[in-house]
């Protein structure tokens, strides 16, 4: 049978408070701050210092159902986002982290949830980075992409000039249908149904839809008909092209103990884009949690503990970024 967590292939994000909450920057209540979607707001949580000059960084979630927090209901409550943007306030920097269109906060914003496209996310972006600067008074939005967030940041910053630069955790290198291919083959339990999976991925790389009942049940969850339109577009975007293109700021942060991305996604993102930073963190996973051993098992328990911190360097790679000095138009 298939494991559960390669449904949410392209996912999550977070260390501990470099600081005490009694040394960290004064902070402003957490509120919720809305933008406007489709068909209704779209929802989020903004969190910082008072300072209306410390900077913004946007966080947007990985693969599937994850909310604001970085948790999922199909078994990650591991509160990534929710860790990183706490980190950023005892950095002095504020964040806004969101729910995707038609999920948990930003339900009303379509009336489908499935009905969606990386582009459409992307858009999103733009309406938050617009939000952002209106509400908040900044004159530019840091964009943090988590996963296949990093997709839909790398998509977005192709056309708003005014994102500050990108921060791409955990972020492919490679199209989704080769890292799902990868993902499908690495667990020996899936043995009887990679075929298949193979021939499905073909088929919605060649932009042809795929019908339930040519699917094995253990694969309907992740080819189900409702979202092969969505896989379909996303197969299309090659994330080497996408950062080759974009000329501002990058930071490529990547876990070593990753079992979802790797540090080859990561190499190949900085090859694409010479001028990127990247960071390697040896004992990070894909949710940016501390895993010491390659031991699968321990690895996935930490995707439950919201209360396990954010492995070592996380915050200080991400705030050390952001806070560098440079000259925006």
């Amino acid at each position: 049978m298939m494991k559960r967590w390669v449904r949410c292939c392209v996912l999550a994000c977070l260390m501990p408070l470099a600081a005490s909450r009694s040394e960290a920057a004064p902070m402003s209540d957490p509120g919720v701050l809305e933008a406007p979607g489709p068909a209704g707001p779209l929802s989020g949580t903004a969190l910082g210092p008072s300072n209306s000059a410390a900077p913004v960084v946007l966080i947007v979630p990985g693969s599937g159902p994850t909310d604001r927090d970085g948790n999922n209901p199909l078994g990650v409550q591991a509160s990534s986002y929710r860790l990183i943007a706490e980190g950023l306030h005892a950095r002095g920097i504020r964040s806004v982290r969101i729910d995707k269109r038609g999920m948990f906060g930003s339900a009303r914003a379509i009336a489908d949830a499935n009905a969606v496209t990386i582009e459409d996310y992307a858009a999103d972006i733009g309406t938050w980075v617009a939000t952002i600067r209106q509400r908040m008074g900044t004159p530019c939005v840091w964009v943090l992409g988590h996963s296949e967030g990093g997709l839909a940041a790398l998509v977005a910053a192709q056309h708003i000039p005014e994102i500050c630069g990108l921060l791409l955790v955990s972020t492919t290198g490679r199209r989704l249908g080769e890292v799902l291919r990868d993902q499908i083959g690495a667990n020996p339990a899936n043995a009887p149904i990679s075929k298949q999976a193979e021939t499905i991925i073909a088929r919605l790389e060649a932009g042809q839809r795929v019908a339930s009942e040519d699917i094995h049940p253990a694969l309907l969850p992740l080819f189900r008909p409702e979202v092969q339109g969505f896989l379909i577009g996303a197969f299309a975007l090659d994330p080497t092209k996408l950062i080759a293109a974009y000329t501002g700021p990058v930071l490529i942060l990547q876990g070593l103990r990753d079992i979802q991305v790797g540090r080859t996604d990561a190499e190949l993102l900085r090859r694409a884009h010479p001028n990127a930073e990247m960071v390697l963190l040896p004992n990070a996973n894909h949710i940016l949690k501390t895993v010491t051993a390659d031991d699968w098992t321990a690895n996935i328990a930490t995707y439950k503990d919201p209360d396990r911190p954010l492995a070592d360097g996380v915050i200080g790679a991400l705030a050390a970024f952001v806070q560098q000095p440079r000259n925006y138009r």
